[in-house]
């Protein structure tokens, strides 16, 4: 069996993860292109009211002019107001309702208690009354067309004849009875009350509106509607150089734009479209990769730090290609504010300022007014990038919505006045889509946690939530070992006010702090700390006992971190609060009483690593800072000072400082700063 040395394996997995990197970056470059709108884009911006300042536009060919949205529906609205309503005669009414009057009235006749001999008089007067009724004609009018009044016309259809007429020639139900009842009070002869009430059970409508066919000539008269007025020949001007983008003008680019759009997708070549959309994206996809190469290498290295960056992006331009797609009344209800909010709370102010500038350039090759609409985002998005550098309580989320929409809102009016020149013509509905933007992107909140979980990552608001002394493992340790509670307290106190001052991350550094000597929780009363009385259980063990349980509170505060779920940048503080020191009390204390054995080091030495970061550095030496001070039997400026600086000394000759990049410059603002809060503990008077 062949043997592959671990050098050749590194080499492998190199290249593997290498490949894997450049296939994301690859395939979002391709979803981006395929995604994006797929018709040439028309070069020039223009606005109604602005300046003309590109050199005098003259037309390459002939195309008609477009029709406004006002013309257009004004136009609808006189086709539709010349079609008369259609209603359809049924001559079979007439006949039915005759003869069932007569049935009616030989049923009810006897009941009625009239003379026989008076029978001819009302069937020969009731058939009349029917007969000049249906003649004329029984409507039941429609509302949508009829609103204005009786003189509206109708085409009344008889046997797929049409005949012109108004509505004031026919009947209702209710002018009908009305009829009926004159005619009948100028009968003494006869009882008008129970001839109306048969005549009234026989009048129904023989004239009924016709929806289908008269819809359908509504449709086909719209169609028929050009949405077209006038021509601008080839080789005509269409706007001069300086002058002002008027109606008439802004109407006639609208209209090149769209002959121009048209006659790329018929002439165009559909490949070098594609070809032009796949060179911009890839550049500005490879100027990121770029970036993160020369300055976040530790992001490059990580391909699931690289997929998520690709997968914001792609998803930030694949919505907006969505809302081009579906013709949304505004592109800027899209949330674009959302993807420096994650990359800023996910990674880092730069990084997320450089991925959101980047978006903006892409999405402004889509949109109109790409100028405006880069200035209305980049200003935006910077904004919400500088409310949230440091966040330390939710409610920023909220303060920095309401920052984003003043933002937006100063823009809007500052672009309002140049383009307007007045602030009564503002149309202040134009600003409800930047109000909506802003409130959708409070979607960043569960998003971040959402890829804090698939991703493995971990945000500030995740540190918030775990410096909470209330999370369960704080709980415990205050219960249970509330020396080490109220030690750890204090160190975040003096790592997060030294990190403040040298720059970093103060959130993490006061997590580290909490967390960092959870090990102690296994066996409390093995540290000093938490020992209430003068017994120590160290007395009646060997040293090297004693210091495997001081130096296992490492691995079980490890151990007690995974159970717990806890982040790795967390654990990271317990595995190098120590380092790879020595626990010197009892390696020194067993030199001093078995001088003449031998003894392996490392049984008393922490197994590392070493700090690997400023905030796990300064945790370091926040820890043996804090810890030592406890021993001053009478604590004043002279001797936290000499115990500041030895401590200090003594990391820096361990060498466990080394990776950390803390420079000596910073390492004097921390002994500055570790001296006065632990003179201020201590309640020392300094001497003026």
């Amino acid at each position: 069996m062949v043997q592959i040395s671990a050098s050749r394996q590194k080499a492998i997995l190199r290249k593997y993860t290498r490949n894997i990197k450049f296939f994301m970056i690859l395939l979002s470059v391709c979803l981006i292109v395929v995604a994006l709108p797929k018709q040439a884009q028309f070069r020039y911006e223009f606005e109604k009211g602005r300046i003309w300042n590109q050199k005098d536009l003259v037309s390459p060919y002939s195309f008609a002019i477009l029709k406004t949205q006002d013309e257009i529906a004004a136009d609808r609205k006189a086709a539709l107001a010349s079609i008369t309503p259609i209603y359809r005669l049924d001559e079979d009414i007439a006949k039915q309702q005759s003869e069932g009057f007569l049935s009616d009235l030989d049923i009810k006749w006897h009941t009625a208690g009239i003379n026989d001999k008076m029978k001819p008089a009302y069937i020969s007067v009731g058939n009349n009354l029917l007969v000049n009724v249906y003649k004329k004609g029984i409507i039941k009018l429609n509302t949508k067309h009829h609103r204005q009044g009786e003189n509206s016309p109708v085409s009344v259809l008889n046997k797929n004849i049409a005949t012109e007429k108004n509505v004031v020639d026919f009947f209702t139900k209710e002018t009908a009875l009305k009829y009926c009842e004159q005619i009948l009070n100028e009968r003494k002869d006869i009882d008008r009350a129970f001839l109306l009430d048969l005549i009234d059970d026989r009048l129904q409508t023989n004239l009924n509106y016709d929806e289908k066919l008269t819809s359908k000539l509504e449709r086909e008269v719209v169609e028929s509607l050009s949405i077209t007025r006038g021509m601008v020949q080839a080789g005509e001007v269409i706007v001069t150089k300086g002058s002002v983008v008027s109606d008439e003008i802004f109407q006639k680019l609208q209209s090149y734009k769209k002959a121009f759009e048209d006659n790329a997708r018929v002439n165009g070549n559909p490949n070098l479209v594609f070809a032009g959309r796949f060179l911009l994206v890839g550049l500005a996809i490879a100027l990121l990769t770029i970036f993160l190469y020369l300055f976040r290498r530790d992001i490059y290295s990580d391909n699931r730090l690289v997929g998520l960056i690709l997968l914001v992006v792609t998803a930030m331009l694949a919505t907006l290609s969505a809302a081009i797609y579906l013709q949304i009344p505004n592109l800027y209800y899209i949330p674009y504010c959302i993807v420096p909010i994650i990359i800023r709370i996910l990674f880092d102010t730069r990084l997320a300022l450089y991925i959101h500038l980047l978006v903006v350039l892409m999405a402004g090759f889509f949109v109109p007014n790409s100028f405006e609409f880069a200035y209305y985002e980049i200003t935006a998005g910077m904004v919400a990038i500088y409310t949230i550098k440091n966040l330390i309580r939710r409610e920023q989320f909220l303060i920095s919505a309401f920052i984003i929409t003043t933002s937006y809102f100063i823009a809007f009016l500052g672009i309002s006045f140049i383009r307007q020149g007045s602030f009564t013509s503002i149309d202040w509905v134009d600003f409800v889509p930047f109000v909506v933007s802003v409130l959708l992107t409070l979607l960043a909140y569960p998003l971040i946690y959402a890829f804090e979980k698939v991703f493995g990552l971990t945000s500030d608001i995740t540190l918030i939530e775990l410096t909470n002394t209330n999370a369960p493992l704080l709980r415990e340790m205050a219960f249970s070992a509330p020396g080490t509670f109220q030690h750890s307290l204090q160190v975040a106190n003096l790592a997060e006010n030294a990190i403040y001052a040298i720059g970093g991350n103060a959130l993490l550094v006061r997590a580290g702090a909490l967390y960092h000597d959870i090990g102690k929780m296994e066996n409390p009363l093995f540290f000093i700390e938490n020992q209430i009385s003068s017994f120590n259980p160290h007395d009646k063990l060997p040293y090297e006992e004693s210091a495997q349980i001081i130096i296992r509170h490492v691995s079980k505060g490890l151990e007690m971190a995974r159970k717990a779920n806890l982040p790795d940048i967390v654990s990271d503080f317990i595995r190098t609060h120590h380092g790879n020191t020595r626990v010197d009390y009892f390696y020194q204390s067993f030199l001093k009483n078995f001088p003449e054995k031998f003894i392996d080091e490392n049984i008393f030495r922490y197994p590392g690593p070493i700090p690997f970061s400023k905030e796990t550095g300064v945790l370091m030496l926040a820890d043996s800072v804090e810890a030592a001070s406890r021993s001053l039997k009478e604590p004043d400026e002279k001797s936290i000072s000499a115990l500041v600086d030895r401590i200090v000394k003594y990391k820096l000759d361990q060498d466990q400082l080394k990776d950390s990049d803390i420079t000596l410059k910073d390492l004097e603002t921390i002994k500055t700063i570790f001296k006065r809060m632990l003179m201020s503990i201590y309640h020392v008077r300094i001497d003026y």
